[in-house]
């Protein structure tokens, strides 16, 4: 008698390339729903360097949904058009879709009646599909951002007073972050790295060299994954500060991903100051001990797959003139914020093509053409 099949979970997500945002979320939580008997399947617009990690890990990546044999069981989505995608190839199917960005386009909710449950990664993001998108409070469930554990292993014991520092945000720029950090440190003797795509020294595996540092600067993922290890993190970016992670403030930040909405402090030298001289090494280690409780991939998992089970439990079927009605309101919507977004683009390409074209930058454009050209006849 052969086993039965293992249940299968098509993931919907934008891209699957460098390890960031919601792409590490996609593969952290594929990797963990293998490890608990499921068959996780992601589509991407965009494969990368993230899809061929998942497929080594025996996780099957499609670029089109046609591209898939037999239907999932589940549809799980993260990103609206790859999520309508889905939606439209297994129309039968149902699904589960996660918000994780409070602003962008891409992110914003899709209103089809196929989609049984609404995940949001923070409050922030439930008030954007509840406050300007008309789904219902009661079907938003709030589960925040996982760690791989596995990978963001405890660090050794922090040092009394913070020696290295590191500032961990994508965005990050000597002008925009890094300077005002840098020269706060300077004055409790405390050395400065800065990685992130910003600034030149993006790396896929964080894990690798968060133990080195005493204190992180970052937000959102970035400030879990640095305090999963146990270091001390002051949760900050270019807008803002909401300080130093603590044991009493923890579950506040956590339910607001440590992001945009708690940035309420101003990055300057007095409060960057304050915020270093609370350095504790017993409480981060605390703060490391309940974020590896609660927000272990293997922990979100489970709570997926108890919601995938309570949705194939009560089956609904759909007609097809009522998913054909939800996929043109969904594109209506996707529509108005691309146009949007192109008028608020246009302007700056305008320039940039300008400045591009003009005198002053002719001169060095054209020596840059040269070397390369000299380069590539080498």
């Amino acid at each position: 008698m052969s086993a039965p099949e293992p249940r299968r979970v098509l993931i919907a997500n934008l891209s699957m390339t460098a390890a960031s945002g919601t792409v590490t979320y996609t593969r952290d939580l594929a990797l963990a729903l293998l490890r608990h008997g499921w068959t996780p399947i992601v589509y991407t617009s965009v494969a990368g360097s993230q899809a061929t990690l998942l497929r080594t890990a025996t996780i099957s990546v499609v670029t089109d949904p046609a591209q898939l044999g037999a239907p999932p069981d589940v549809i799980h989505g993260h990103h609206v058009l790859e999520t309508l995608a889905a939606m439209a190839r297994f129309p039968n199917v149902p699904a589960v879709f996660v918000c994780h960005d409070s602003l962008a386009w891409h992110s914003m909710p899709p209103r089809m009646p196929g989609i049984r449950a609404y995940v949001a990664v923070d409050r922030n993001c439930r008030d954007r599909m509840v406050l300007e998108h008309g789904i219902p409070e009661e079907s938003v469930r709030v589960l925040t951002n996982p760690v791989d554990l596995q990978r963001f292993a405890r660090r050794d014991p922090l040092p009394p007073k913070p020696r290295r520092a590191l500032v961990f945000n994508n965005d990050a720029l000597q002008y925009n972050l890094v300077a005002p950090i840098r020269a706060a440190c300077a004055e409790r003797d405390i050395e400065v790295d800065v990685i992130g795509l910003a600034s030149g020294n993006a790396v896929d595996h964080p894990e690798e060299i968060l133990a080195r540092y005493d204190l992180v600067f970052g937000r959102a993922r970035c400030a879990i994954e640095a305090a999963a290890m146990g270091a001390a993190v002051i949760g900050c970016d270019a807008r803002g500060m909401s300080g130093m992670l603590t044991t009493t403030r923890l579950e506040e930040l956590r339910l607001l991903n440590f992001g945009a909405r708690t940035l309420q402090l101003p990055l300057t030298r007095e409060n960057l100051l304050r915020e270093i001289d609370r350095y504790d090494p017993a409480d981060a280690s605390a703060v490391a001990d309940r974020i590896r409780a609660s927000n272990s991939a293997d922990l979100i998992a489970e709570q997926f797959i108890s919601l995938y089970d309570e949705i194939l439990a009560d089956p609904v079927r759909v007609a097809p003139e009522d998913d054909l009605a939800g996929i043109s309101a969904t594109l209506s919507k996707v529509g108005h914020h691309l146009y949007a977004q192109t008028e608020v683009t246009r302007p700056r390409s305008a320039v940039l093509s300008k400045l591009l074209d003009s005198r002053i930058l002719a001169g060095p454009l054209h020596r840059v053409y040269r070397w390369k050209k000299r380069f590539q006849s080498r």
